[in-house]
């Protein structure tokens, strides 16, 4: 594999995971890696060489697994609604969307492997997403509500995100956010809404089960 294309990603995809249901949210099915350490140091080594990212949208990572199940638990928070998955790696949290009524949903990463993995997975489920490629912190396409799962693993990273957050939130967006106590989750402006006890992949998250809180931006 030497260069990124929709038909050798969709390749890359099918040939190193399978299509399984995450722990937490066994409504929804995804094309998953079952061997995760492997996988991850595998493409990480395949794909040095073109810049690719290690294969985030391989994994249903634990504030992805709690916010699609709340969101599939209490989907008045999203029927209706104009719904932006930020940074949604495999498209758990925005197929959780569209199957609670969300009216229109969008997947947003940086990632270009996440294009592919998120369309597979919509079709795996008989959802219809649309994906937002690029870096879309700052902007503002009048959104009723942002998921956000997993986003406040680095310091840069989450500083960014807090003004983008609250300048949504105060022109009326709900800002929700999974996270099973990430390093820079921030420590006021949050209520928390649920919380889970979810399973997840040791060789990656160095734990069996993490709890996972559910929180919106206050």
């Amino acid at each position: 594999m030497t260069a990124l294309t929709p038909d050798s990603a969709r390749k890359f995809i099918l040939d190193n995971t399978a299509l399984m249901a995450p722990p937490h949210v066994p409504e929804v099915r995804l094309h998953l890696a079952d061997e995760a350490h492997e996988l991850w140091q595998r493409t990480e080594d395949e794909l040095t060489e073109i810049g690719l990212p290690p294969p985030f949208w391989a994994f249903a990572w634990a504030g992805g697994q709690g916010l699609a199940r709340y969101i599939l638990d209490n989907p008045a928070a999203v029927r209706g609604r104009r719904v932006l998955d930020f940074a949604s790696g495999s498209g758990l949290v925005a197929i959780a969307a569209v199957k609670a009524g969300a009216a229109e949903v969008i997947a947003a990463d940086i990632e270009p492997f996440c294009a592919t993995a998120i369309r597979l997975n919509a079709e795996a489920n008989g959802t219809e997403i649309e994906f937002l490629a690029g870096d879309s912190i700052g902007s503002d396409a009048g959104w009723d509500v942002v998921l956000a799962g997993d986003v406040f693993y680095d310091k840069s990273f989450a500083d960014g995100l807090m003004p983008w957050f609250a300048r949504l939130r105060a022109r009326g967006a709900d800002i929700l956010v999974g996270d099973p106590g990430r390093s820079y989750l921030p420590k006021t402006g949050l209520e928390p809404l649920a919380v889970y006890e979810v399973a997840v992949t040791r060789a990656l998250e160095d734990a069996e089960v993490k709890r996972t809180t559910v929180w919106r931006l206050a």
